[in-house]
Protein backbone atom coordinates (compact mmCIF):
# COMPACT_ATOMS: atom_id res chain seq x y z
CA UNK A 1 0.00 0.00 0.00
CA UNK A 2 1.18 3.53 -0.73
CA UNK A 3 1.93 6.12 1.90
CA UNK A 4 -1.66 7.44 1.82
CA UNK A 5 -4.76 5.46 1.03
CA UNK A 6 -8.45 5.77 0.52
CA UNK A 7 -9.51 2.74 2.51
CA UNK A 8 -11.43 2.41 5.73
CA UNK A 9 -8.40 0.95 7.51
CA UNK A 10 -6.63 2.92 10.22
CA UNK A 11 -3.41 2.01 8.40
CA UNK A 12 -4.50 4.34 5.58
CA UNK A 13 -4.01 7.34 7.85
CA UNK A 14 -0.70 9.22 7.55
CA UNK A 15 2.12 6.87 8.59
CA UNK A 16 4.12 9.27 10.77
CA UNK A 17 1.34 9.59 13.38
CA UNK A 18 1.32 7.84 16.74
CA UNK A 19 -1.74 5.79 17.74
CA UNK A 20 -2.95 8.65 19.96
CA UNK A 21 -2.51 11.16 17.14
CA UNK A 22 -4.51 8.92 14.78
CA UNK A 23 -7.45 9.37 17.17
CA UNK A 24 -7.37 13.10 16.31
CA UNK A 25 -7.50 12.52 12.54
CA UNK A 26 -10.65 12.00 10.49
CA UNK A 27 -11.65 11.69 6.86
CA UNK A 28 -13.59 14.55 5.26
CA UNK A 29 -14.46 15.48 1.69
CA UNK A 30 -11.17 17.46 1.68
CA UNK A 31 -8.94 14.60 2.88
CA UNK A 32 -7.41 13.63 6.22
CA UNK A 33 -7.91 16.48 8.71
CA UNK A 34 -6.72 17.18 12.26
CA UNK A 35 -9.50 18.02 14.71
CA UNK A 36 -9.61 21.50 16.17
CA UNK A 37 -7.71 21.91 19.43
CA UNK A 38 -5.33 19.03 18.72
CA UNK A 39 -1.84 19.37 20.13
CA UNK A 40 -0.65 18.71 16.55
CA UNK A 41 -2.05 22.05 15.35
CA UNK A 42 -0.01 24.05 17.80
CA UNK A 43 -2.75 26.46 18.75
CA UNK A 44 -4.91 24.42 21.17
CA UNK A 45 -7.99 26.34 20.00
CA UNK A 46 -10.93 23.91 20.12
CA UNK A 47 -13.06 26.46 18.20
CA UNK A 48 -10.63 26.68 15.27
CA UNK A 49 -11.31 25.17 11.86
CA UNK A 50 -10.07 21.64 11.24
CA UNK A 51 -6.68 21.63 9.51
CA UNK A 52 -6.15 19.59 6.35
CA UNK A 53 -3.21 17.28 6.88
CA UNK A 54 -3.37 15.43 3.55
CA UNK A 55 -5.62 16.66 0.73
CA UNK A 56 -7.52 13.88 -1.05
CA UNK A 57 -10.69 15.19 -2.67
CA UNK A 58 -13.76 13.13 -1.79
CA UNK A 59 -11.92 10.93 0.72
CA UNK A 60 -14.88 10.52 3.09
CA UNK A 61 -17.00 9.17 0.24
CA UNK A 62 -14.22 6.94 -1.12
CA UNK A 63 -13.55 5.13 2.14
CA UNK A 64 -17.14 3.90 2.40
CA UNK A 65 -19.02 3.52 5.67
CA UNK A 66 -17.78 5.32 8.76
CA UNK A 67 -15.99 2.83 11.01
CA UNK A 68 -15.19 2.82 14.72
CA UNK A 69 -11.55 3.85 15.28
CA UNK A 70 -11.42 3.65 19.07
CA UNK A 71 -13.34 3.73 22.35
CA UNK A 72 -12.01 5.67 25.35
CA UNK A 73 -13.12 6.37 28.90
CA UNK A 74 -13.67 10.07 29.66
CA UNK A 75 -13.17 9.36 33.38
CA UNK A 76 -10.26 7.83 35.27
CA UNK A 77 -12.09 6.66 38.41
CA UNK A 78 -15.58 6.06 39.72
CA UNK A 79 -16.40 6.56 43.40
CA UNK A 80 -19.43 4.57 44.60
CA UNK A 81 -19.92 6.75 47.68
CA UNK A 82 -19.96 10.00 45.67
CA UNK A 83 -21.71 8.69 42.57
CA UNK A 84 -21.05 10.32 39.23
CA UNK A 85 -21.28 9.79 35.51
CA UNK A 86 -19.81 6.94 33.50
CA UNK A 87 -18.69 8.46 30.20
CA UNK A 88 -17.20 7.00 27.00
CA UNK A 89 -16.11 8.49 23.67
CA UNK A 90 -16.56 6.38 20.53
CA UNK A 91 -14.31 7.77 17.77
CA UNK A 92 -15.09 7.20 14.10
CA UNK A 93 -12.81 7.63 11.09
CA UNK A 94 -15.15 10.32 9.76
CA UNK A 95 -18.02 12.48 11.01
CA UNK A 96 -21.29 10.69 11.77
CA UNK A 97 -24.85 11.92 12.20
CA UNK A 98 -26.96 10.46 15.00
CA UNK A 99 -30.74 10.21 15.22
CA UNK A 100 -32.59 8.69 18.13
CA UNK A 101 -30.92 7.35 21.25
CA UNK A 102 -28.23 4.75 20.53
CA UNK A 103 -26.62 3.04 23.52
CA UNK A 104 -23.42 1.19 24.39
CA UNK A 105 -22.98 -1.33 27.21
CA UNK A 106 -20.31 -1.44 29.90
CA UNK A 107 -19.76 -4.79 31.59
CA UNK A 108 -19.45 -4.93 35.36
CA UNK A 109 -17.26 -7.85 36.43
CA UNK A 110 -18.87 -7.86 39.91
CA UNK A 111 -15.48 -8.16 41.63
CA UNK A 112 -16.90 -6.33 44.66
CA UNK A 113 -19.13 -8.07 47.17
CA UNK A 114 -22.41 -9.46 45.87
CA UNK A 115 -23.45 -10.05 42.28
CA UNK A 116 -25.99 -9.07 39.66
CA UNK A 117 -24.70 -5.57 38.89
CA UNK A 118 -24.51 -4.51 35.27
CA UNK A 119 -24.21 -4.41 32.43
CA UNK A 120 -24.57 -0.65 32.52
CA UNK A 121 -26.19 0.97 29.49
CA UNK A 122 -24.70 4.32 28.50
CA UNK A 123 -26.96 6.48 26.33
CA UNK A 124 -25.85 8.72 23.47
CA UNK A 125 -25.33 12.23 24.88
CA UNK A 126 -23.62 14.35 22.21
CA UNK A 127 -21.36 14.55 19.16
CA UNK A 128 -23.65 14.23 16.13
CA UNK A 129 -21.93 15.82 13.12
CA UNK A 130 -18.45 15.08 14.50
CA UNK A 131 -16.32 11.93 14.60
CA UNK A 132 -16.55 11.69 18.42
CA UNK A 133 -19.75 10.43 20.04
CA UNK A 134 -20.17 10.71 23.81
CA UNK A 135 -22.20 8.12 25.75
CA UNK A 136 -23.05 8.64 29.44
CA UNK A 137 -24.84 7.12 32.43
CA UNK A 138 -25.40 8.99 35.71
CA UNK A 139 -25.25 6.81 38.83
CA UNK A 140 -26.31 8.27 42.17
CA UNK A 141 -24.23 8.22 45.34
CA UNK A 142 -24.23 4.84 47.14
CA UNK A 143 -26.36 3.35 44.34
CA UNK A 144 -26.52 -0.46 44.22
CA UNK A 145 -25.43 -0.40 40.54
CA UNK A 146 -21.77 -0.68 41.60
CA UNK A 147 -19.71 -1.84 44.57
CA UNK A 148 -16.13 -1.06 45.57
CA UNK A 149 -13.61 -3.11 43.56
CA UNK A 150 -16.01 -3.73 40.65
CA UNK A 151 -14.15 -3.51 37.34
CA UNK A 152 -16.00 -1.83 34.47
CA UNK A 153 -14.96 -2.73 30.91
CA UNK A 154 -16.12 -2.28 27.32
CA UNK A 155 -16.29 -5.58 25.48
CA UNK A 156 -16.88 -6.59 21.88
CA UNK A 157 -20.42 -5.51 20.99
CA UNK A 158 -22.58 -3.57 18.62
CA UNK A 159 -23.75 -0.10 19.53
CA UNK A 160 -27.51 -0.58 19.98
CA UNK A 161 -29.40 1.78 17.68
CA UNK A 162 -32.66 1.52 19.68
CA UNK A 163 -34.69 2.67 16.68
CA UNK A 164 -32.24 5.44 15.81
CA UNK A 165 -29.55 5.67 13.14
CA UNK A 166 -25.81 6.28 12.84
CA UNK A 167 -24.85 7.47 9.35
CA UNK A 168 -21.68 8.94 7.95
CA UNK A 169 -22.31 12.65 7.53
CA UNK A 170 -20.89 12.99 4.01
CA UNK A 171 -22.34 9.98 2.19
CA UNK A 172 -25.31 9.26 4.48
CA UNK A 173 -24.53 5.52 4.46
CA UNK A 174 -25.02 3.50 7.62
CA UNK A 175 -22.05 3.82 9.94
CA UNK A 176 -20.50 0.72 11.43
CA UNK A 177 -21.77 -0.06 14.92
CA UNK A 178 -19.34 -2.84 15.83
CA UNK A 179 -16.86 -2.34 18.67
CA UNK A 180 -14.17 -5.02 18.46
CA UNK A 181 -12.68 -6.92 21.38
CA UNK A 182 -9.35 -5.20 20.63
CA UNK A 183 -10.94 -1.74 20.83
CA UNK A 184 -12.63 -2.68 24.10
CA UNK A 185 -9.35 -3.97 25.54
CA UNK A 186 -7.47 -0.84 24.40
CA UNK A 187 -10.11 1.27 26.19
CA UNK A 188 -8.93 -0.16 29.51
CA UNK A 189 -11.01 -0.50 32.64
CA UNK A 190 -12.30 1.54 35.56
CA UNK A 191 -12.10 0.07 39.06
CA UNK A 192 -14.82 1.37 41.37
CA UNK A 193 -13.62 2.79 44.70
CA UNK A 194 -15.65 3.01 47.92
Amino acid sequence: MGLWGATDADEAKPKFLTSDQKDEIQATSSGWVVEAGSSMTGNGNASAQKEVLVAIRGLATKIGNATVDSVDWNITTFDKSAGGTLSLTVRYNEAVTVTGNPTIAVTNGNQGSGSGRGPHTLAYASGSGTNELIFTLAIGAANAATNANDVLVVGAQNIALAGGTLKDTIGATNAEVAVTAGQGTACGSITVVA
